[in-house]
């Protein structure tokens, strides 16, 4: 059967412009990860996909690396785009990224310029497509000049293959670095996707949403659950074994009872507003302006759909914000 896209479609989420240009994106963008792979059946694939869509998703964040085996997930995306989507690419943001090992040898990760090129070649090979709307350096390579990454990235740009360019993973420092380099290039930046969540709240203490916003560029925060910390899963205790990622490691540091403790209170919190714990996470990225858009990941329906109950209620008082800033910093 021939997919026809659901005529309500932007009538469900709202959209935030990125900074002042002329970038819109959905409030929630759909990042395929670890989520949508080899490892899953393509037509369950394609239904989480699509219905994202028709939720109102329009936005689409891949990585060359993204699997669970490199390049799986562009290539399941590249097939649903090639079945169902196509026809709707104009009103589709499309995003990727390289800089992780994506292929043997020592030109297969970061930043590059013959690496990041070679990359984006290749993925739009594999996602059936003629360019990106965004194409990100994944992460800061410490042994390549900045200007060369910058440069290679413009490059694509000028080539046709990507409309903005943005990096991943990098620092307030280093944002403000590569950022000067394309306000001289006058290379169309747009932001950084970083880890960002209600518990780790590094990015709005180091000064980087400023940055980006002086740039005219935008945070689009990746793992906003913390790995499913955020989550009424883990309010009597976390396990030993669970899977952090590096960039929220911090958050054990006073022990795994005091974790837990700040999970309940901000629970408690969340019920008060009629919200589940990771609804009331999500929410409150979304109330500051430079947060562009919060990328979130399943393979199921049943929660994609759970997760965008958030958006029904997006306001937090002052007290509200005092509160969590209490608890997060007790």
């Amino acid at each position: 059967m021939v997919y026809q896209a659901a005529e309500d479609r932007y009538e469900k989420l709202p959209y935030r412009r990125v900074a002042d240009s002329g970038l819109i994106v959905p409030a929630v963008s759909f990042g395929l990860w670890r989520n949508l792979g080899d490892t899953k059946p393509l037509e369950n694939s394609r239904k989480v996909i699509l219905k994202a869509f028709d939720e109102g998703i329009f936005s689409f964040d891949n990585a060359f690396n993204y699997g669970p085996n490199n390049g799986t997930a562009e290539e399941t995306f590249g097939q649903v785009y090639k079945s169902d989507l196509k026809p709707y690419r104009n009103e589709l943001v499309i995003t990727t990224k390289a800089g992780y090992h994506m292929w043997p040898g020592p030109m297969g990760e970061f930043s590059g310029r013959k690496t990041l090129i070679n990359a984006l070649d290749t993925s739009l090979q594999k996602m059936n497509l003629d360019y990106v709307d965004i194409f990100y350096a994944h992460r800061f390579d410490p042994n390549t000049n900045l200007e060369e990454t910058a440069l290679a990235l413009d490059t694509l740009v000028r080539q046709g293959k990507a409309l903005y360019v943005g990096v991943s993973n990098y620092t307030a420092e280093q944002t403000q670095a590569i950022a000067e380099i394309f306000k001289e290039l006058k290379t169309p930046f747009i932001g950084n996707q970083v880890s960002y969540n209600m518990l780790n709240q590094e990015q709005k203490n180091s000064g980087l949403l400023d940055i980006l916003d002086q740039h005219h560029a935008g945070l689009f925060a990746y793992g906003p659950l913390a790995e499913g910390l955020l989550t009424d899963r883990y309010l009597n205790g976390v396990p030993e074994d669970f899977p952090i990622h590096k960039t929220n490691g911090f958050l054990f540091e006073n022990g795994r009872d005091a974790l837990a403790a700040k999970l309940r209170a901000l629970n408690e919190l969340a019920q008060g507003r009629q919200q589940t714990l990771s609804q009331m996470s999500l929410a409150w990225l979304l109330q500051d302006k430079r947060v562009a858009s919060v990328v979130i990941g399943t393979s199921s329906v049943d929660h994609l759909m759970d997760n965008l109950e958030f958006t029904k209620n997006l306001d937090f008082s002052a007290d509200e914000l005092a509160q969590i800033d209490q608890i997060i910093n007790q």
